[in-house]
């Protein structure tokens, strides 16, 4: 039997830092709210794995979660979707369908376990995306959907490789682009930038993606005594009996034993 493939929504936890850093990105999306009108927000980044397609679902999952936030994702990365796999949908009648066959968008809505939080996937594989990309029509979408939701988040395609972000963005309200720590150049982001917006009218910021391992220790949430909460209590007591048969978890010199689940006092 075949194990059931897990989704975003089953990673996700509230408690987990993780969480807080998009709880603090909404914030920040919010206050842009406050000033202009702030309903369609396009994901973007300057290359390939960056991470925008996780960063827009989870973003997502927590407006929905954490704010009630009638939430719509829509998949318009036509070359490379992702938001069928992260949520666990069916790819077909989506975007493709909606561009090539005039398939209606609120048929095209697919629901998700999250309450509030709705997503239109990419659909059928076309062979020439580039000629099925339509801005005007992708904005009318947008514009309409803005009816039925709060908040509609587009996953775009990378920047550079494709003109898709640099024709979708002035049809948002707001962009934001997504960077992955350690491994992009701050010449090709600021080129990214230059492409999407070159007057920054509607960039609402760079999210920092990849933060482990790339940032000084003290930007990591285990300095400050945190940890994902996110394993069940029969997993953390199945690895204590195994790092002890392996000899692991012996006293220290300070006569205290080690716990590893044990936040750390600063």
């Amino acid at each position: 039997m075949r194990p059931k493939r897990l989704s975003v929504i089953d990673n996700f936890r509230l408690d987990a830092p993780f969480a807080t850093e998009f709880r603090r990105l909404l914030h920040k999306l919010q206050q842009n709210k406050s000033e202009t009108e702030l309903k369609s927000v396009m994901i973007t980044s300057a290359m390939l794995s960056e991470g925008k397609s996780t960063v827009c679902a989870y973003l997502g999952i927590t407006a929905a979660v954490h704010k009630g936030i009638k939430t719509l994702i829509i998949d318009c990365d036509l070359r490379r979707p992702t938001m069928h796999k992260l949520f666990v949908l069916g790819r077909k009648h989506g975007m493709t369908e909606i561009l090539r066959e005039g398939f209606s968008p609120r048929d095209a809505v697919k629901k998700t376990s999250v309450d509030k939080l709705d997503v239109i996937t990419c659909g059928e594989y076309y062979q020439e995306p580039t000629e099925l990309f339509d801005v005007e029509a992708i904005g009318t979408l947008v514009d309409d959907m803005k009816f039925y939701y709060d908040l509609i988040l587009v996953d775009a395609a990378p920047a550079l490789p494709v003109s898709d972000p640099m024709l979708l963005a002035p049809k948002m309200d707001g962009t934001l682009l997504v960077v992955k720590a350690g491994a992009t150049q701050k010449e090709i982001a600021l080129r990214a930038l230059d492409i999407i917006d070159p007057l920054r009218q509607k960039v609402l910021g760079v999210v920092l993606n990849n933060m482990d391992n790339a940032l000084p220790y003290y930007h990591d949430y285990r300095y400050y005594g945190y940890e994902y909460r996110t394993k069940s209590t029969q997993q953390k007591i199945a690895e204590r009996a195994r790092d002890r048969r392996r000899g692991r978890g012996k006293n220290d010199k300070s006569g205290s034993r080690t716990d590893p689940t044990r936040s750390h006092q600063q």
